[in-house]
Order: structure tokens, then C-alpha cells, then sequence
């Protein structure tokens, strides 16, 4: 009997190990992939997971898009971002609107932050001052 459940214990610990989706950023602990820096802040980290699940952090959306240049975008699953509205929540990157504003520092000094929701950007660009952006627009930028 044991020897049967021995390939599906097996088969299982795979499919679970190879599971592409967001992981926990552990603030304060973990390492940025880019720049190396602990990751600390929760309003302004990102992650990539790639196709294969494999998941990397970064302190900064701007270290996140740097690493891009690097990078086969199709190998990429999952674009996300912490949104500045709620520390510690990360959203779809791709569909986030972008606030650049010099009264809202970032820890690598680019001023970027992620909104979920463009009403909630366009309101702290009142407040701020600066630029919004969308996804492809940023992505223009750190070309």
C-alpha cells in the first residue's frame, strides 16, 4: 500500500511546488532580485512569476522594470504590483495606473507608485502633482 502512494504523494508535491501564482512577500526578510536591497516597503514592492512559478521581488516597481530589460517577457505569467492605496496588497501590473510624483517618494528614488484604481491615482495626482501612466506607457519609459 505504501509503495502506491508513494508516485501520487510524489505527483502531488509537484503540481503544488509548480503552481504559478503570487507568493507572500516576506517584508523585511527578503532580498529585492534587482538591486539586492531588503524589501521593507508595502506600498511600493512588485513581483514577477514566471510561467514555471517561479516568483521574484522587488523593493520597487522601477527595480521590477529595470529587470525587464533583461528579460523574455513571454516567460513571465504574472506582472504585479503593490498597490499604494492598500501596503502590502499586490494587483495586476498590467492593469494599474501609474502615479510618477516627486511628493510621493519610492525606495529607489523613481517616485512610482502603483494604483489599482485609476480614480484613487487621479486623486493623489491632485493632491501630488506629477504624471499618471498606464502599463504600456511606463513600459516606454524604462525601455
Amino acid at each position: 500500500m505504501k509503495k502506491q502512494l508513494l508516485p501520487l504523494i510524489l505527483t502531488l508535491v509537484l503540481l503544488i511546488a509548480c503552481t504559478v501564482g503570487p507568493k507572500p512577500i516576506d517584508y523585511g526578510h527578503v532580498a529585492c532580485h534587482y538591486c539586492s536591497m531588503t524589501i521593507v516597503d508595502k506600498q511600493h514592492a512588485a513581483q514577477l512569476v514566471t510561467t514555471k512559478g517561479k516568483v521574484f521581488n522587488f523593493d520597487a516597481v522601477e527595480c521590477m522594470m529595470n529587470q525587464l530589460k533583461d528579460w523574455d517577457e513571454s516567460t513571465i505569467a504574472l506582472f504585479l504590483a503593490n498597490d499604494f492605496d492598500r501596503p502590502g496588497e499586490l494587483i495586476d501590473a498590467t492593469s494599474a495606473t501609474y502615479l510618477i510624483s516627486e511628493n510621493i517618494p519610492s525606495p529607489m528614488g523613481a517616485y512610482l507608485s502603483a494604483f489599482a484604481e485609476e480614480g484613487a491615482a487621479r486623486h493623489a495626482l491632485e493632491g501630488n502633482g506629477g504624471q499618471l501612466l498606464t502599463w504600456n506607457e511606463l513600459k516606454q519609459q524604462y525601455q
